[in-house]
């Protein structure tokens, strides 16, 4: 099984000192869906770096005299992580911070490597001394090495890149640039926008450039390179450098290098905020369609329709408008559960799934319920969501998934277990129907993920076995990987 980083980058460039920390507070809090388990910001004023990193929820991390000892500068760059690469320990937390001689590093990076442990392996081979288990670090001596031989760091941001294979979009801040930069096959999503002060905003999504008042301005292309410097922004895509202020071309670009990408199509379906657009295309609007879809390929005879907070919810909007059938709110979900909820002891059994969904008697009692929800990857959390269904006096229960079977673990990160784990990988239809508990099930239909995405390319290996690169080899990789967390 591949090592794993679903995690959520964000920069800032001012050409004048501003409070870069606060914007950066606000944008992990947009992204805080897209990582739990640490978070980090790097300031940088008058080319000195400063930085607080920590695990726990932004709000955790970041409390009110923290971000008042951060300095104004001019750049920032911010993450937030969820990763299954090694402990959850601090020595994992990013950015990553590098001192060289040829000038200081920071980099914040989601996605997943999938040559990492062959790129990293060489690398010890060298003398190189790893202090994380992160793809991350890889990343970072790579650039740091090519940059030892090259003219400007985004020169050596080029030159590394074409060491890496999988999935990343980097955010690199040196003492006087800030650079993000995408994979050639774009595999997670990375945008730029303009607050109305001139401030450039680079972040995964495009609802944190919203949340700190900045206007998208575009996706970052696959395989392209943007460096905020004096005031400009500049894109390097392979060998072709020019200015952005240059829209038509740009376009063009766009649409040279749209039949390349190979989105994650689990950004659509279950990763992304539904009030994010990415790659033109708006993630609500894709739930909704994935929910219409599954009510044409797989109608039910219900009452009333329900989703599973919080990705669920839109796909069963689109379920219920398609096929006539009410849609009804029949969970509350406990809004203040994080990475921190403490599973219970062996003197406490309780049922996790209680602690944090709660469905509303009254709406399910005596009814034929569907409930959506975006996956099952083993089986046993929505076993158990359907019992509370039955608990709570539903007559039936027809689940429909947005997204079709969990077959293929994935290389690129997303958490998707291996296959000895995956429920779809060993059993039928019928056979998860009765493992779960419900009276019908639905899968979403993979020849027809196109019609979420816009049309644009997007890679589904998880649901095909069909992989955009070539699969790693991971052994030996265990003497610095732990076992990865249960998915659900």
């Amino acid at each position: 099984m591949s090592i794993h980083e679903e995690c959520g980058v964000f920069g800032v460039y001012s050409e004048k000192e501003t409070d870069v920390a606060g914007l950066s507070y606000y944008g992990l809090y947009a992204l805080q869906h897209r990582g739990q388990e640490s978070c980090g910001i790097v300031v940088n004023k008058e080319g000195l770096f400063y930085s607080h990193k920590d695990l726990g929820l932004v709000s955790e991390v970041f409390s009110e005299p923290v971000l008042e000892g951060m300095p104004q500068g001019t750049m920032a760059v911010a993450h937030v992580r969820y990763g299954t690469t090694g402990a959850t320990n601090r020595s994992n937390t990013q950015p990553i911070e590098v001192n060289h001689q040829k000038g200081k590093m920071a980099l914040a990076h989601n996605g997943n490597l999938s040559n990492a442990y062959k790129l990293r392996s060489e690398l010890e081979m060298q003398g190189a001394i790893f202090h994380t288990t992160s793809d991350t670090e890889t990343i970072a001596y790579y650039i740091t090495r090519e940059r030892i031989r090259s003219a400007s760091i985004e020169e050596a941001v080029e030159k590394a890149m074409k060491y890496f294979e999988g999935a990343y979009s980097l955010v690199i801040m040196s003492a006087q640039k800030l650079i993000c930069a995408r994979d050639p096959l774009g595999f997670r999503p990375l945008c730029y926008g303009r607050t109305s002060d001139g401030v450039y905003v680079v972040a995964s999504e495009s609802c944190a450039l919203r949340a700190v008042g900045a206007k998208l301005i575009r996706d970052v292309n696959p395989g392209e390179i943007l460096v905020f410097y004096d005031g400009q922004v500049k894109s390097i895509q392979s060998t072709h450098i020019e200015a952005l202020n240059d829209d038509t071309a740009m376009s063009n670009i766009h649409e040279k290098y749209k039949e390349n990408k190979k989105l994650c199509v689990f950004e659509y379906i279950y990763f992304a905020r539904p009030d994010s657009i990415i790659d033109g295309v708006s993630v609500h609007a894709s739930r909704v369609r994935a929910g219409e879809i599954l009510a044409e390929e797989h109608p039910a005879d219900a009452d009333i329709v329900i989703g599973a907070p919080d990705s669920g919810l839109d796909a069963a909007l689109g379920f219920s408008g398609q096929s006539g059938i009410a849609y009804r709110m029949g969970f509350i979900k406990n809004k203040y559960i994080g990475r921190t909820f403490i599973s219970p002891t062996k003197k406490i059994r309780v049922d996790g799934v209680k602690i944090k969904l709660a469905v509303l008697d009254e709406v399910v009692r005596d009814k034929r319920v569907v409930l959506v929800d975006d996956s099952i990857v083993r089986g046993t959390t929505m076993g158990r969501v359907v019992k509370l269904l039955r608990d709570a006096g539903a007559k039936e229960v027809h689940v429909r998934i947005s997204s079709p079977p969990f077959l293929h673990p994935c290389y690129y990160g997303t958490d998707i277990d291996s296959e000895n784990n995956l429920v779809a990988c060993h059993h039928t239809i019928p056979e998860i129907c009765d493992i779960i508990g419900a009276d019908s099930l639905g899968y979403f239909p993979v020849e027809r993920l196109g019609e979420l995405t816009g049309g644009k390319g997007y890679c589904d290996a998880c649901f095909t076995g069909v992989y955009p690169t070539d699969i790693p080899d991971d052994s030996g990789k265990d003497r610095f990987e732990q076992p990865l967390k249960q998915s659900r």
